[in-house]
């Protein structure tokens, strides 16, 4: 279980360009942090180092469980979605079996899938290709695996963008009932979030 994400003194450079330096956060069980910032400062580039995809140039993620640190490679495997800004969906298959597919690599049950769809409204849309579907319905599709095969630290990238009124309205639901449950979430964004938040600027070091 993850207790806490804490970031240290935290640089990122994409490529040879210094995005952002010193940066320190903290995220606590049932907190949600909102990453704020200019496109390109870097807001998307720290959720990834978060998960694994990319090493900091400085500093340190950490991750804090009831009894002391975590190490990192178990606490992403078993604590954490990621749900980026591109949804990461086949687009050739239809949506069930890429629903399916990646509920049952994450650990759920083919039950929590269709279940995650139910709540999502996406049922009558299982059997269509995902190329098919509009940018809304594919981030429905997407956000369907962090209803279906709970963990506790969800980091997500715009998640609210493509969607619309009702579907924000609901996706701020489940968040809600994720924080209430002792979850953690760290979003980049730049509208406000639909739960309480903390906010953390990322200022960026300029442009190129």
């Amino acid at each position: 279980m993850i207790e806490s994400l804490v970031i240290r003194d935290v640089a990122l450079q994409r490529g040879e360009r210094l995005l952002f330096r010193g940066l320190s956060a903290r995220v606590s069980r049932g907190e949600a942090v909102a990453l704020t910032g200019a496109n390109g400062a870097g807001k998307t580039s720290l959720l990834r180092a978060v998960a694994g995809f990319i090493r900091p140039a400085a500093g340190d993620i950490a991750f804090e469980g009831p009894q002391g640190p975590l190490p990192a490679d178990d606490a992403r495997r078993g604590g954490c979605h990621m749900v980026g800004h591109q949804d990461g969906l086949k687009t050739g298959r239809t949506a069930r079996d890429e629903l399916m597919f990646q509920v049952s690599w994450l650990g759920g049950t083919a039950d929590a899938a269709l279940e995650a769809s139910r709540i999502l409204g996406l049922t009558r849309l299982l059997d269509l290709e995902v190329r098919k579907l509009s940018a809304g319905q594919r981030r429905r599709l997407a956000l369907a695996r962090v209803v279906a095969a709970p963990r506790d630290l969800w980091l997500l990238d715009e998640p609210m963008a493509p969607l619309d009124s009702a579907h924000r309205a609901l996706f701020g639901e489940l968040m809600a009932e994720h924080l209430a449950r002792g979850g953690l979430i760290l979003a980049a964004v730049h509208d406000p979030l639909p739960v309480p938040s903390r906010g953390v600027e990322i200022a960026g070091e300029g442009r190129p």
